[in-house]
């Protein structure tokens, strides 16, 4: 906030007309998730989502509004994702454009990702190698801050309380006129997690009261975009966040460990707009701190890179560059740096106005060596309308790979420097469905299969596990998406719903014997769907929410099956309260309206009912 008074000191608040030719030239530009991505499924969020789970993570967001199985470890303990039957640390996560998972792990946990700290959130699903890099062999998770301009002074005041000894605070402040962009966040969120629950690892499984999973976090984001002169932006991002956490134990333990996280994370962008051109040159840092029980690991990221997108008329477009990154990572089991570099290329061909075409290249060097060259292609065609109706046809094929973390190649005992890169193929055909009118409809279906080489596992060696490339596993599956919009009166309502069928199982194993041979992966629910209908009218709403999850394996040769489970949200929110010129929203949240009793993860304990009230100030 002293950053934002800084600016109203020197610059004051001066209202200007919101439709600039800035801001058109800036709403025309467009990230590669948009505009090189055809032939891929693609699902993003909305603000008024994301107002939903405020007070809530982005695990959350994924788990109960897309069709991707979050594996959490309990309440507010860690929380990783997994596309289309794939691992962790086959998903790539981005914030502002930059990677952030973690180089030693190669994953990124989720539940320390608060959504008050993001403005916008959207998924790629299946191989993007070629588009986004390392890890995007499942999916990819883009997550960023959102400009504005000319909309003045603004701030709010956010207090929530919920069950189990929820209490979050939230600050923001913003100012902007025609020039600059300013934007304040501050959070801090506590909860007791002291929840019930049913405990299997003990005889008659008795009721017990979580006492071992209090968890705290608190953050800022600062923003900042400068238009220079007419076409030259300067953007700065930068987030802090800590999080404090007690693990909670598995059923049947009484273990007591901690563990706290803190990143700081920075951007900067500088932009030069041209005649259907823009120049981008990016520098960026990701500085991780992990205390478990004591012991520090310390992970640091650097990159450099520059890129330059150009369309040479209405049919192509072009988009070129390179990224620098430079990793240095200092655990108690070694010190190591890390250099690569990556040239990428991107072509788009729009045939038709219902027709195009994108394909994409990169090209990675790892401790000097080449790696094999990753290409995409995809197409979109919208090839049937008739009057309020329309059906899009999407389909691609692409390469993705996955670089060995620096825990698999230098961890002492059993690192491997050795490791080959994971690399997959995959495709995927998918149809969209629109009617347009007085109720719209909205209807996706994608058919998608995977290949995966060169899998890393971890396995025995005497006293000591040690990475190998041993397994072989293919994916396919099928995602349906829809919704439905209309009125009744003065009534707007809304139904989302998605169902996933997943298949992924090891076709190559350790050995010929392999139990795990022709068996589902563990942890990966082959039936997966959520569904939510939405009631509005002025400014009161209300919505009731659901999501199940089947059967999951709790280990490769699937001995053992965990139940399935459908838990159900009700919330309800009032938007127009107002004291002056003052705006009060409130919103009331009920998590797990049937009380379920479930778990996840074996033996991890999650909580049952729970109760959340919201009450903001705006200004």
């Amino acid at each position: 906030m002293i950053l934002l008074l800084w600016t109203f000191a020197m610059l004051g608040y001066n209202p200007v007309p919101q439709d600039t030719l800035l801001l058109e030239e800036v709403a025309v530009y467009a990230p590669e998730l948009d505009r090189f991505s055809q032939g891929q499924k693609v699902q993003a969020w909305d603000s008024e989502t994301l107002k939903e789970f405020q007070g809530r993570t982005l695990s959350d967001l994924l788990q109960e509004r897309s069709p991707v199985f979050v594996r959490q470890y309990g309440a507010g303990m860690i929380a990783s994702p997994s596309f289309r039957g794939t691992s962790a640390g086959h998903t790539a996560v981005f914030w502002n454009g930059i990677p952030i998972n973690s180089p030693s792990l190669g994953q990124s946990d989720l539940s320390i990702v608060p959504i008050v700290a993001i403005d916008k959130a959207s998924l790629q699903f299946g191989n993007a190698g070629a588009l986004f890099g390392n890890e995007a062999i499942g999916g990819s998770v883009h997550l960023g801050s959102a400009s504005s301009f000319s909309k003045g002074v603004h701030s709010s005041l956010s207090q929530q309380f919920g069950s189990f000894g929820k209490a979050n605070t939230y600050l923001k402040g913003s100012f902007s006129n025609e020039k600059l962009s300013l934007s304040t966040k501050l959070y801090r969120e506590f909860s007791k997690n002291n929840f019930t629950f049913k405990d299997l690892g003990q005889i008659g499984t008795p009721e017990r009261k979580e006492d071992h999973a209090q968890v705290q976090q608190w953050g800022l984001v600062q923003d900042l975009a400068w238009n220079l002169k007419g076409n030259q932006q300067l953007k700065a991002s930068v987030w802090f966040n800590q999080a404090d956490r007690e693990i909670q134990p598995v059923m049947g333990s009484t273990s007591h460990d901690q563990q706290e996280d803190q990143s700081l994370k920075a951007v900067l962008d500088y932009s030069i707009f041209g005649n259907g051109s823009v120049l981008q040159f990016k520098t960026g840092m990701v500085k991780d701190e992990l205390i478990f029980n004591g012991g520090l690991s310390k992970t640091s990221q650097y990159f450099l890179g520059g890129d330059w997108d150009k369309a040479f008329s209405d049919k192509w477009t072009f988009k070129g560059g390179l990224r620098y990154t430079r990793v240095v990572a200092e655990l108690s089991s070694y010190d190591k740096k890390d250099d690569r570099l990556e040239g990428y290329l991107s072509l788009k061909y729009q045939a038709k106005e219902n027709l195009a075409f994108s394909t994409n290249f990169r090209e990675v060097m790892y401790q000097g060596d080449l790696m094999p060259l990753t290409p995409s292609i995809g197409m979109d065609w919208g090839f049937w309308e008739r009057g309020e109706h329309s059906l899009l046809l999407k389909t691609s094929i692409g390469k993705g790979f996955k670089i060995p973390t620096l825990n698999d190649r230098f961890w002492e005992p059993g690192g491997n420097p050795e490791l080959l890169p994971e690399e997959s193929w995959s495709g995927e055909l998918g149809i969209d469905w629109k009617v347009e009118g007085d109720i719209q409809w909205q209807n996706g279906l994608t058919y998608y299969r995977m290949s995966v080489d060169n899998w890393i596992i971890w396995l025995p060696k005497g006293s000591v596990w040690t990475p190998e490339n041993l397994k072989h596993v293919s994916n396919q599956g099928v995602e349906y998406q829809g919704s439905i919009l209309g009125n009744i009166s003065d009534w707007k309502w809304g139904l989302d719903w998605s169902y996933t069928f997943s298949r992924a199982v090891t076709t190559e194993g350790i050995s010929e014997n392999d139990p795990a041979i022709g068996k589902q992966l563990p942890y990966t629910p082959q039936h997966q769907a959520n569904a939510k209908l939405r009631l509005g009218k002025g400014g009161i709403s209300t919505y009731l929410s659901t999501y199940y999850v089947g059967q999951r394996a709790i280990t490769a040769d699937n001995p053992r099956l965990m139940d399935p489970y459908q838990l159900f949200d009700l919330g309800i929110s009032f938007q127009n309260l107002r004291w002056g010129k003052v705006t009060l929203p409130i919103s009331i949240q009920i998590n797990n309206l049937f009380n379920t009793d479930y778990q996840v993860l074996y033996l991890r304990a999650m909580p049952g009912r729970s109760f959340q009230f919201n009450l903001s100030i705006n200004l």
